[in-house]
């Protein structure tokens, strides 16, 4: 396994090269130290490494926090941040830079090794995302704007689902719920995101957590409508029954 090449940035000398010490007994490689931030953000740029630990309070024009918002604008490399300082007006100043984690002075190896772990682990799994987004992206793309087809996530796997083998989508917290007939897929996405990749004229919002797709609907049952084959009882909300009425030409 390749070692985690790891950028000092810390304007102490002695506190640096304690670092160094620290991360070459545990195993990472060091690939340069700096004592400024524009040091930091040149060597950055030039040493690509998978990790930076970064001062927040440098000495000279640009403190840690100016040099890890440059770095982020300029290449994606987590920061960890190393401070003595953890009131709260600093830490509100250092969390605008999205930094993946912070380091209180004085430390331990194992402080070092445990922030370093996660933060790598937590830029894996946001690449991971940014990677299964442009995919999608492409794919949509690649459909030429076809609505009549969705690319979702089952078991990493990207699949083909045709809308019309969909149901109804029910809201859950942070994710929504596709069912077909015989299949759920859960994904990270919001009601108006997936409402807006459907095609209006078959789907419909009946209830602030459903949609459903028109043609299932067998019958109403004030205040609950369902769904064909499988029976499933949805709500109507109440600000949605106006037009829900509309769109089954109600008699």
């Amino acid at each position: 396994m390749a070692q985690t090449n790891v950028l000092v940035v810390e304007d102490e000398s002695i506190v640096s090269k304690d670092i160094q010490m620290s991360l070459k007994k545990l195993g990472y490689n060091v690939v340069g130290a700096a004592s400024t931030g524009e040091n930091a953000v040149a060597m950055a740029l030039e040493a690509k490494p998978d990790i930076i630990l970064m001062d927040i309070m440098l000495k000279g024009e640009m403190n840690g926090i100016e040099a890890a918002t440059r770095i982020r604008a300029e290449a994606n490399i987590p920061v960890i941040f190393l401070t003595a300082y953890a009131d709260e007006s600093t830490l509100s100043k250092a969390k605008v830079t999205q930094p993946y984690g912070y380091i209180i002075k004085p430390f331990k190896e194992i402080d070092i090794h445990t922030s370093i772990e996660m933060a790598l682990y937590k830029h894996k799994k946001e690449a991971e995302v940014l990677k299964e987004r442009d995919l999608l992206f492409n794919l949509v793309e690649s459909q030429g704007g076809n609505k009549d087809i969705l690319f979702v996530k089952s078991n990493s796997r990207m699949v083909k689902l045709r809308t019309s083998d969909i149901y109804y989508v029910e809201a859950l917290k942070d994710y929504v719920v596709i069912n077909t007939l015989n299949t759920r897929y859960t994904i990270h996405s919001t009601m108006k995101d997936i409402e807006a990749k459907l095609p209006e004229s078959d789907f419909m919002r009946v209830h602030r957590s459903f949609i459903v797709r028109i043609d299932k609907i067998t019958a109403i049952e004030q205040p609950n409508l369902i769904l064909e084959n499988d029976k499933k009882i949805i709500p109507i909300g109440g600000s949605y029954k106006d037009e829900l009425a509309k769109r089954l030409n109600l008699v």
